[in-house]
């Protein structure tokens, strides 16, 4: 029978003696290739002895099978969606997706601060475009059929889909911005449990701009318009903001996201701070620009969150993420105010069995008051 502890601290060990001098960007991309292969023996990990990943969370209209979710950025292009469920996520969020095709920033743009836990990276939303995600999806909604669960009977992932701005589009052109934007929700929305609009990547010029809610206002409109042509059901509609906004535009964000019936919001993406690292200056300034995820956000995203509950109570759903590692991490984001939670730094620092810990542990977690926030 497998033992958790055991094999969490033989990750650990790998990850500081071995992992942490492989190149990032292709680290990920032959463990992301691991996770897809080994999709069949993941998928029984039951029988090894891996209890199933908590218990399932109502939210957004859906039913989640446990509270983690892992966060946009690790399956840009919807490849390994029901492989990373297996290891116990309860949903999978894809993206960013844009509406056109794009490589990103020049390389290296992904880089590890091993003594912070924590990332930093400017990717550039670097993934194969809306129409060829749409036409994955597709290809996999034929394969999976309308089944929430799978063939033993168990709930598949969630499916949230990340959407974001074309680099080439200006950002000071709302008509080319909502244009965009709704070129990725037709083509995705179909596909989606939930629809996420990402205006908080600090790795796209000008993208942060649109967090004012001059411009977010009609752009999520616009975003949730288009996206009710062409679905049957309603689809819920969120939008990911920063760390780095200022208190009073949490609230402003939080009363537009209100006033116009937006189903939640998911607090926070990376930050472009670099306070209280403990990394060696140098190395930090060596790496230069990017967002930086991990340990070091945990206490600004616990902020947001509790100022976000504080100002919509129960009326929208709340998603956590940044900075959430342990299990106390998780339970302190709930208590915050967060519905579910979201990971992504912790996933990649602490192994594979990563998800299936965190959500256990606060599935057995104590009920206490949520945090009233405030203003």
């Amino acid at each position: 029978m497998a033992d958790p502890a055991a094999t969490a601290r033989a990750y650990r060990l790998l990850f500081d003696q071995v992992l942490v001098r492989t190149d990032p960007e292709r680290a990920h991309r032959q463990a992301f290739a691991a996770i897809r292969a080994a999709g069949p023996v993941l998928g029984r990990l039951d029988r090894l002895g891996v209890r199933p990943a908590g218990e399932p969370v109502d939210a957004l209209g859906l039913i989640f099978p446990n509270v983690l979710g892992l966060a946009a950025g690790f399956d840009k292009n919807a490849v390994g969606i029901d492989g990373l469920g297996a290891l116990g996520f309860g949903h999978v969020e894809i993206g960013t997706v844009t509406g056109e095709p794009q490589p990103g920033n020049p390389q290296p743009r992904l880089f590890r601060l091993p003594v912070d836990r924590a990332i930093v990276n400017r990717m550039g939303f670097n993934n194969h475009g809306a129409e060829v995600v749409a036409h994955r999806l597709a290809a996999r909604a034929r394969r999976l059929g309308l089944d929430r669960l799978d063939s033993r009977g168990r709930p598949r992932p969630v499916l949230g889909i990340n959407i974001g701005k074309t680099k080439v589009v200006p950002e000071d052109d709302q008509a080319a911005v909502e244009a965009d934007y709704a070129k990725s929700t037709r083509l995705l929305a179909p596909y989606a449990d939930y629809l996420v609009v990402n205006v908080s990547s600090p790795n796209t010029p000008g993208l942060r701009t649109l967090q004012s809610v001059e411009k977010l206002r009609p752009l999520l409109e616009h975003v949730r318009a288009t996206a009710d042509t062409v679905t049957r059901e309603r689809v819920p509609l969120l939008v990911k903001i920063a760390p780095d906004l200022a208190d009073d535009d949490v609230h402003a964000v939080a009363d537009m996201a209100l006033a116009i019936g937006l189903d939640g919001i998911i607090a926070t993406n990376t930050t472009v701070g670099r306070e209280g690292l403990r990394s060696h200056p140098h190395d930090v300034a060596e790496i230069g620009a990017g967002g930086l995820s991990g340990a070091p956000l945990r206490d600004r995203a616990a902020d947001v969150m509790r100022l976000l509950r504080g100002r919509v109570a129960d009326r929208m759903t709340l998603i956590g993420v940044g900075g959430i590692t342990t299990v106390e991490d998780a339970r302190e984001r709930l208590d915050a105010g967060a519905d579910l939670l979201q990971g992504f730094t912790g996933f990649i620092y602490e192994g594979p069995l990563w998800a299936r810990r965190i959500a256990q542990g606060v599935a057995s977690r104590p009920t206490r008051a949520r945090a009233d926030g405030g203003e």
